[in-house]
Order: C-alpha cells, then structure tokens, then sequence
C-alpha cells in the first residue's frame, strides 16, 4: 500500500503541473496512473477528485478578489456581470457532463484516446496560435456575457479526455478574440466552478464505494496537486505573455506520439 501512496503523490504532482495548461491534466493522470499500475480508488474517482487541490490553489491566490466580487454582488454591477459570465461559462460543459458522464467515463478513458488527442490539440494549438493576430478583449474581468457563453460551448469540448479543459477555454478564448493573458485568467476562474461541480459529481456517484485506504490516496494526491498547482498559477501568465502556448503544443505532440509508441509496443 506504501507503492501506491507514493503513486498518488506522483499522479498528484502531474495533476497540479498540468491543470491549468493547455496540455490535459486527465489525459495524463489517466495515462500515468495505466503504466504506473495506480488502482487505488473506483471508476477513475481518483483523476477527478485530486482536482480539487488545484482549484483551492486558484481560489488561495485570488481570494481577496474572488472575496470582493461575493461581497459586493448586491450593490455592484461590474461584481454580477463578472459572476453572470461565469455560471454562463460553465453551463454548456455542466449539461453535456450531466447527459454523457457515464459513457464518458466508460468509452472515453483510454489510453489510446488521450494520446490521439494529445496530438490533435497540439497541432489545433499551432493553428490557432498562427491564424489569431488582434485581440479586442484584454481583461478577464469584464468580457461581453456572449464571449463568455462561447468560452464555456469550447470548455464543453474537453469532456473528452486528452482535449484538456484548459486547451478548450483557452484556444476558443483566443477565437473568439480574447487576449492570451486574459484567456489564460478567465480560464482559472471558470476551472473553479467546472471543477468543483466535477469534484460533487463523482463523489456523490461513487461514495459508497469508497475505503479508507482510497480516501488516503485521495487526500495525498490532493495536498501534492494544490501544492504544484499553486507554482503553476503563479508563473503561467506571465510565461505565456512572452512565449504564448506554442511550446504547449509542441509539448502534447511529442508526449501523445510517446504515449502512442509505447501503447503499441506494450
């Protein structure tokens, strides 16, 4: 059970590392925790649940601002246009991820899957990167109540795993005229709620399932995930100010023709 504990840090570390950028945090964990041999926790429970260490990460970091916008919801326009454009962005990902969440979980979690769109979103990436020139929204706070609803249609896209969450609100961001910084923002924002709704979700379907040892495994890939989360938020804006997503890309094509190579040679 000690194998499987230092596993859980392990799988806990790429969590954190790869939730926020665009190269799939579930696609890795469920590729890593296949060779690594984890089987610590039911029906892939533990990829999802260990998110939630990564979203406290974000709330941690912009809690004086997530504070402001809940305190002043009543008596501040800018407060509940913000707020609106979340639940707006969230709702397309929470009605599919509601209708198709068992075959998701039963078809989609594979190896293979996430290797082939590993690459697919790293070659999209490229394209995007290429064809957007001039961004018309440079701040996260106050986008039009349409572009947020487009974000969440695009987040939607990454119920698939290997598409990355991150990717799909932030590459359809882009699209739709939002700035890099900016749409790598709004992205951390729309991960809290998506993610916590993800976290209810699963730990609702599967509880009764759950042992002490796997809760164990949980909480240990947990407090890892929040702690490489943390890193990533705080460096990821500006590294992509400089540098935009197209090392993310490269990235995702590489490691997916890795994944590939080693699926068909195993």
């Amino acid at each position: 059970m000690l194998e499987q504990y230092l596993l859980a840090l392990i799988l806990g570390l790429i969590q954190g590392l790869t939730e926020f950028i665009p190269v799939s945090s579930t696609g890795h964990l469920i590729f890593f925790a296949d060779i690594l041999g984890f089987d610590g926790t039911p029906n892939h429970a533990f990829e999802v649940m260990i998110q939630l260490g990564s979203i406290l990460a974000v709330v941690a970091i912009y809690f004086e601002k997530l504070w402001k916008v809940t305190v002043t919801l009543p008596s501040d326009p800018k407060s509940r246009r913000f707020a609106l454009g979340l639940v707006l962005a969230f709702v397309p990902a929470a009605i599919a991820g509601l209708l198709l969440h068992d075959v998701i979980k039963r078809v989609l979690y594979d190896p293979m899957i996430v290797a082939v769109m590993l690459i697919v979103g790293g070659v999209l990436i490229l394209v995007i990167e290429r064809v957007v020139k001039t961004p018309r929204h440079a701040s996260a706070d106050n986008l039009p109540l349409s572009t947020t609803l487009g974000v969440g249609i695009f987040q939607a896209l990454a119920l698939i795993p290997g598409v990355s969450r991150s990717g799909a609100t932030i590459m359809g961001a882009l699209l739709i005229g939002v700035e890099r910084r900016a749409a790598a923002e709004f992205s951390f924002f729309l991960a809290i709620p998506t993610m916590l709704a993800a976290f209810s979700y699963d730990l609702y379907k599967g509880w009764g399932e759950f042992t002490t040892d796997s809760l164990g495994l949980i909480a240990a890939g947990f407090v890892m995930a929040f702690i490489s989360a943390w890193v990533v938020v705080r460096t990821l804006l500006d590294f992509v100010s400089r540098h935009g997503f197209a090392p993310f890309a490269w990235y995702r094509i590489v490691v997916g023709g890795a994944m590939l190579a080693y699926l068909w040679s195993a």
